[in-house]
């Protein structure tokens, strides 16, 4: 049995005869420990996708599962990383880790609560930053204080939204590196949403293609060869690096053309 598993799911927005199908008949397998990437154009209902293995949504046809059990809700074995951080601005990057492990840790006694928030912190290489508030960290910190938050509550699966998508791209480049390495040493089972055929390469096991939507599916998946630990230089100078990615861009970029 798949640690994750999606039966034939379906979505569809909007009531009566104006519904809209996000998502047809998805069906997709995770390992635990693996990292997968979901790459598509806008419309391809990736974030759906996301949200109903979050517990966010409900699949209209079809069932989501996570270590055999079903999904019904959102939950403390999921922990979601958003584009926009979702930090609370008055509280420090210490405190926003810690109201995460106090609702998720409700037994723990006070050292033992501490004790994660500062592993968590230096995980994310975010100790010296420990007591700055969001509006006085950079748009990279604050990603890694929303990661590093995630990772605390000890989820059984790690899901980004585009964690990535709202920085420069820089900053961008150094937080891939980051975020593979952070993943890698926390051993998380993760899935990903992204733009960025090159952020799949780097962070993925597996890089799963959609359809273009409406009425969007799993249209291929690629598997990715590259050994770990990766850094971006490494696996440029891959010989195949640059056929696997024009692969990837040619079946999302078929459509357009036809």
């Amino acid at each position: 049995m798949a640690f994750l598993e999606l039966s034939g799911v379906s979505k569809s927005y909007g009531e009566g005869g104006r519904r809209s199908e996000v998502l047809r008949g998805v069906d997709l397998e995770m390992e635990r420990g693996e990292v997968v990437a979901i790459v598509g154009y806008s419309g391809s209902g990736k974030t759906t996708l996301l949200s109903l293995v979050a517990g966010l949504l409900r699949p209209d046809a079809g069932s989501v599962r996570i270590a055999g059990a079903t999904v019904t809700g959102p939950g403390p074995d999921r922990g979601v990383v958003f584009q926009n951080y979702s930090l609370l601005p008055w509280l420090t990057s210490y405190g926003n880790i810690e109201l995460a492990v106090e609702q998720a840790f409700p037994s723990a006694t006070r050292e033992e609560r501490r004790a994660r928030v500062e592993r968590h912190l230096q995980l994310v290489n975010l100790v010296h930053a420990r007591d700055r508030r969001p509006s006085q960290l950079s748009g990279g910190m604050r990603q890694r204080v929303a990661l590093a938050r995630a990772l605390a509550m000890d989820p059984k699966i790690l899901l980004l939204d585009e964690p990535l998508g709202a920085l420069d791209a820089l900053t961008r480049a150094t937080l891939q590196g980051e975020l593979e390495r952070i993943i890698r040493e926390a051993g998380k089972t993760a899935l990903l949403v992204t733009n960025d055929v090159d952020e799949a390469l780097l962070l993925a096991d597996r890089v799963v293609m959609m359809t273009s939507g409406p009425a969007a599916t799993v249209g291929r998946i690629q598997e990715v060869p590259f050994p770990r630990p990766r850094r971006r230089e490494d696996i440029l100078a891959q010989a195949d690096y640059f056929w696997l990615r024009d692969s990837i861009l040619d079946f999302l970029e078929a459509p357009a053309r036809g």
